[in-house]
């Protein structure tokens, strides 16, 4: 089974509606693009989820490393209590460390608020807290927002900064980031079209282990959209996206092998 361009972009529509809602879910609506690579939920106040923490300056030497130190033993305990379901103290403890200027600890405030897990931060303010982050570098924010922009969730509807704030968030190498800013060159959504772009995008996702991304690379290799064509390459990528449990790239995959198989004359 081959797919044509008509199905190839409804793969890509298909995971746009998924990619593009918001990072984490607006109430119980939400979805992560498939085989996305970021899960839902405050980010660790040491690793965080990806990247790390900008802050405002907090002044030179020792004063600046301890307060640093500080704000990091806060976002450390309110991902502990958030992870043992103690959202109220999860809450107070970002919020001290988002009045330090903490990126991390604004974007987790704004998070928990929109998924309405806690309601004491009034929306207004967690949207923005959101920005703000965003603002401060922090790539999930800025994914987050660019998701809410061109979804208009909870925001007035911009595809243009939406496709802004993707950009940032996937220079940084966050793989959802990349695969929606795949989508939106793809689609000439927010973005001129450009198949060469959303290749390179899908490409930046995909070698992060995205399965949407793979299986999309793959389709645009196979056609020789954006890319050279390259049966090869586009076997392998199905079969990346296939060992990962997805069953269209599994189909594809064998489908193309057939094919390559036939014209060598094996």
């Amino acid at each position: 089974m081959r797919t044509d361009h008509n199905t190839l972009l409804r793969f890509a529509r298909r995971f746009a509606r998924a990619a593009l809602a918001a990072a984490v879910a607006v109430a119980a609506q939400a979805t992560i693009a498939a085989g996305s690579s970021s899960a839902p939920g405050p980010t660790n106040g040491d690793g965080h989820r990806p990247g790390t923490s900008p802050m405002q300056p907090v002044g030179p030497g020792r004063k600046a490393s301890g307060a640093a130190e500080q704000v990091r033993r806060w976002n450390r305990e309110a991902f502990e209590a958030y992870e043992r379901d103690d959202v109220d103290l999860a809450v107070a403890l970002y919020r001290r460390a988002a009045r330090a200027g903490d990126a991390s600890a604004r974007y987790n405030l704004a998070d928990i608020r929109i998924r309405e897990e806690h309601l004491g931060t009034p929306l207004a303010s967690a949207l923005e807290l959101l920005r703000a982050s965003a603002n401060a570098g922090f790539a999930p924010a800025q994914y987050m927002l660019g998701s809410l922009l061109d979804a208009g969730q909870l925001t007035k509807q911009s595809t243009t900064e939406a496709t802004r704030w993707f950009r940032l968030a996937a220079a940084q190498g966050h793989p959802d980031a990349a695969l929606a800013l795949g989508v939106q060159h793809f689609l000439g959504r927010g973005a001129p079209l450009d198949y060469g772009q959303a290749a390179h995008w899908y490409e930046q996702a995909a070698e992060a282990g995205d399965v949407a991304a793979q299986y999309l690379l793959a389709s645009m290799y196979e056609k020789g959209l954006g890319v050279p064509l390259d049966l090869e390459r586009a076997l392998q990528w199905y079969s990346s996206a296939a060992r990962q449990g997805d069953v269209a790239a599994r189909e594809q995959a064998r489908a193309l092998a057939a094919r390559i198989a036939r014209e060598r004359g094996t």
